[in-house]
């Protein structure tokens, strides 16, 4: 899929034709299922609208969490967090992937038709009718996984609930008053779904001969040169087997988790298929050294660290104009708590406590070194100049402008390019960016955390333990050698606490923190804290943002809209 934007302008440009007066207009100007159902290329447009609305790390969603404030008044994570979620205010709902589960349901049914010809050679087109039917399949299960995360919870009738889950492609005038299905009803479906995927999908594109998968290879008359045809490294950013499985494995851990399940079968699952995968890459030798700062250069865009990404765009400077301080010209949107900040360990590995040598005063000071390449802190050069959030910071000073200024005392740095430049005459230097779907580092955190909650940190999952992981990520990060903290964790409790740090800090700001304070069951309403250095000593700020959710908001609500249009389907209690 390096070129699904060209897909998607052939299929605009062909649609245009289409509608020209020259040409006799098919129903109302529309492509219609007889001409959908017979023709390779607007057949595949219909599967190309499922690789729409793929999460990336881009949402921001921190700002509704104890990681990040939003200095825009009226941003709407802003707004959730302080007290306006509710069924018809639901920034995070996701309740629109449905749409792209009837658009891959209709193109299963042009699948299932027979009638479609991709290839002229018969053994080539089963290939491409065995490759396509497996994405789009992959691809109902993820946006099915993408509604259950946000929406599946405790229902009016006391019970935990899943979804609805639609296997048909339904006509705008059919019956869509479908019940939701129990929550583990709703997990098994989804993986069944990306089991049947996986025995369809390659492992990978453009495998050599000898590592062809074999519902391929054992093809009669199977030619690899055909293979190559359907399964090329052209193909490489769209699903793929090693996807499936890494989904399967998020999705397990989901399931598995305290809020929901609470489940060792799952933890089970999601231990199993992780370790399959990152077996393929060495185990814990294979984590990528850079991989921390995945974003920082065009070379590590496409680095190993992607496990699955889009296409890499222009360069661009969208995201730093949001997010640089104002001196740099930014709009410093998106400020990381002093709580954040904390979550950092000293550079030793022990928690940021005085007694283990953290000194106010001097808060940065050897530290782990994630915080400055995450954070931008009081003094920091970063984006062409030095940013001094306290007295005389001018503009970068806390709370100097106006919804541009940081409210907590630092500014973002992680996802951002810091090459890029912003300058006074409007004009910018820009840098690629690339949206990433999946991380090996998150499949790494996926293994540590249910190889853990199985049997503790040295419980081994084919041959990978959490201590493994955690040492390598910790390791990796610049963590002093040897990391006595780690050494001194002996009990699931305590290494459940280690991951989960290591986890806010990894994976931070890329859409991760809001939905695991709601699987792991944990408090929602920790106000932000900020730290400003008033000209003598920095002084902590403890509640720079009061949160408002309600007790029962670790369960999001259905959309009001739907729940009226639709008897059957149950709200989740509260709202």
């Amino acid at each position: 899929m390096k070129n699904l934007i060209k897909y998607i302008l052939i299929m605009l440009v062909f649609t245009g034709m289409i509608a020209c007066d020259t040409l006799e207009p098919i129903d109302e100007n529309r492509l219609d299922f007889d001409f959908v159902s017979t023709n390779p290329d607007a057949a595949e447009g219909i599967l190309l609208n499922g690789y729409s609305g793929l999460v990336n790390q881009y949402s921001f969603s921190e700002a509704a969490t104890d990681d990040a404030v939003n200095n825009i008044l009226d941003n709407n994570y802003k707004r959730m967090a302080l007290g306006e979620l509710n069924a018809q205010f639901n920034p995070a709902a996701r309740w629109n992937s449905f749409e792209r589960v009837f658009w891959v349901n209709r193109f299963l049914e042009i699948i299932e038709a027979g009638e479609i010809q991709w290839h002229r050679d018969e053994v080539t087109n089963e290939m491409f009718n065995l490759r396509l039917k497996g994405e789009a399949l992959a691809l109902r299960a993820l946006h099915h996984f993408y509604v259950l995360q946000a929406h599946a919870g405790v229902g009016t009738s006391g019970t935990l609930l899943g979804i609805p889950y639609f296997t048909e492609f339904i006509e705008s005038d059919g019956d869509f008053n479908t019940p939701r299905l129990s929550f583990e009803a709703s997990v098994q479906a989804i993986m069944q779904d990306f089991d049947a995927a996986l025995g369809l999908l390659p492992t990978d594109y453009g495998l050599s001969e000898g590592n062809v998968d074999p519902w391929y290879s054992n093809l009669e008359n199977f030619d690899y040169v055909k293979y190559q045809i359907v399964n090329d490294n052209y193909f490489e950013l769209r699903i793929t087997g090693r996807i499936v499985k890494a989904l399967k494995a998020r999705l397990a851990l989901f399931a598995a988790s305290p809020s929901f399940l609470n489940d060792q079968s799952y933890y089970n699952m999601a231990a199993n298929n992780a370790s399959e995968i990152l077996n393929t890459i060495g185990g814990v030798a294979g984590l990528d050294p850079t991989g921390g700062e995945f974003y920082t250069s065009d070379d590590n865009i496409v680095s190993s660290e992607m496990l699955w990404r889009g296409s890499i765009g222009n360069n661009s400077s969208t995201y730093e104009e949001r997010m640089f301080p104002p001196s740099v010209n930014g709009k410093g949107e998106i400020n990381p708590t002093h709580n954040f900040v904390m979550a950092f360990p000293m550079q030793d590995g022990y928690p940021a406590t005085v007694a283990n040598g953290y000194d106010p005063q001097n808060p940065y000071t050897n530290r782990d070194p994630r915080l400055d390449k995450y954070v931008v802190l009081n003094g920091a050069s970063y984006g062409g100049g030095t940013i001094n959030t306290g007295v005389g910071g001018g503009n970068d000073r806390l709370d100097s402008i106006p919804q541009q200024s940081t409210t907590t005392g630092y500014y973002l740095k992680k996802l951002l390019q810091p090459e890029v430049r912003i300058n006074n005459d409007g004009t910018t230097s820009g840098k690629r960016h690339a949206d990433v779907y999946f991380r090996y580092t998150e499949l790494f955190l996926i293994l540590a955390e249910s190889a853990n909650e199985i049997g503790g940190p040295d419980h081994q999952v084919n041959g990978i333990t959490a201590r493994d992981v955690i040492a390598a990520i910790r390791n990796r990060a610049g963590i002093a050698s040897p990391d006595n903290y780690l050494a001194s964790i002996t009990s699931k409790e305590g290494m459940r606490e280690l991951i989960r740090n290591e986890r806010r800090i990894e994976l931070s700001f890329e859409g991760h923190r809001f939905w695991d304070l709601r699987r792991w069951g944990l408090s929602l309403n920790e106000a932000a804290k900020g730290y400003f250095y008033d000209g003598s000593n920095y002084v902590e700020l403890p509640s720079v943002e009061i949160r408002n959710y309600q007790p029962f908001a670790t369960y999001m609500p259905i959309p009001n809209a739907e729940t009226i249009k639709f008897s059957e389907l149950e709200q989740n209690n509260g709202w």
